[in-house]
């Protein structure tokens, strides 16, 4: 079990160690090296989703290691409460950056558009805390939309069994 720490509460993300090993091992690698802690969700766009993995507070991108495969491909869906890897426009560009969705987002499943944003895990407790921050004041900061006017950080994100 994945317990991400916020400054609103806990999220409990459970993995699709099966469906998506790509994802999960380097989301548990971020993990473990401490990768994820003061970071920010940096992208609140309601009814659409929250993303957070990649920034500090100052907006600055953290280094993060190389790109993962994409295995969006793998019969997961873009539902409400799942976890996907964000990327650029290139498929295989996936490192650190993630999301939670807000609704049931099939224009990002594998084949809608393009080949899709990789599901890699489910809220299982603290959708409640998910949508606390998904209803946060937004405005434009350092050329980046949406980012919330009031810091939503990261604390800590921790794996136990």
């Amino acid at each position: 079990m994945i317990t991400i720490k916020t400054n609103h509460g806990d999220i409990t993300i459970k993995l699709f160690e099966e469906k998506a090993p790509i994802s999960c091992e380097n989301f548990r690698q971020y993990i473990t090296d401490g990768h994820f802690d003061g970071t920010i969700f940096h992208r609140v766009i309601p009814n659409f989703m929250i993303q957070g993995g990649g920034m500090d507070e100052n907006m600055k991108a953290k280094p993060t290691r190389d790109s993962i495969t994409n295995e969006a491909d793998n019969g997961e869906r873009n539902n409400r409460g799942t976890l996907a890897m964000a990327r650029t426009g290139e498929v295989d560009s996936a490192t650190s950056q993630f999301f939670i969705n807000l609704g049931n987002n099939d224009s990002l499943n594998h084949g809608s558009r393009d080949f899709g944003y990789a599901v890699f895990g489910r809220v299982s407790n603290g959708m409640d805390i998910v949508d606390t921050i998904a209803a946060v004041k937004t405005d434009t900061n350092h050329g980046h939309q949406d980012v919330p006017v009031e810091t939503v950080t990261i604390i800590a994100v921790t794996i136990s069994e």
